[in-house]
């Protein structure tokens, strides 16, 4: 199985190279926040057991991916957080800068309240005048609904695409996704 995000325009070009879309990502723009007071289950990803990470990610890609996990969670400009509740991760992010701003992503949660207060202390991690990125599967009505009332923009539309079955993710968990660096 082979996975792409790509511009919409160029769809037939990706299923005449063997690709069928699975769902539609939407970017949204934001901005960094004020300090937030942060719930004390928001904790740094560095100081959980990183197999219990290893194990929740799982669930939001296709393969296991140890090598990149630990690589995304301590790259340089970038902060990662988790939501650790009753000795059990139940949700996790990464902000990290990128080459307009701060792209925030992934960003996976049991629920949606868990998703806003990872979003918030990501955000709150971020320069007020940067833009913050997110992109969010389209089939997630939570996701959307956590970038707008975020004050975020759609920006513009991409396909994910899979050459060969698409993968059963956990979409209803996953607010923000990581794209154009998939793993």
């Amino acid at each position: 199985m082979l996975g792409l995000d790509g511009v919409v325009a160029q769809q037939d070009n990706y299923r005449r190279g063997g690709f069928e879309q699975a769902w539609y990502n939407v970017r949204y723009k934001g901005r960094g926040r004020e300090t937030v007071v942060q719930d004390r289950r928001v904790v740094s990803l560095s100081s959980l057991p990183f197999d219990r990470l290893a194990a929740y990610d799982a669930a939001f890609h296709p393969v296991p991916r140890p090598a990149f996990l630990r690589a995304w969670i301590r790259m340089p400009q970038s902060h990662s957080l988790g939501w650790w509740e009753g000795g059990e991760l139940r949700g996790y992010g990464v902000v990290r800068a990128c080459r307009e701003g701060y792209k925030l992503a992934p960003l996976c949660a049991d629920t949606p309240g868990i998703a806003e207060a990872l979003f918030e202390a990501l955000c709150a991690r971020v320069p007020l005048v940067e833009p913050v990125f997110m992109d969010v599967p389209d089939c997630n009505l939570q996701a959307t609904r956590l970038a707008l009332t975020q004050g975020m923009e759609a920006t513009f539309p991409t396909a994910r695409m899979y050459r060969g079955p698409a993968p059963q993710l956990a979409l209803s968990r996953l607010y923000g996704l990581t794209t154009l660096e998939v793993g």
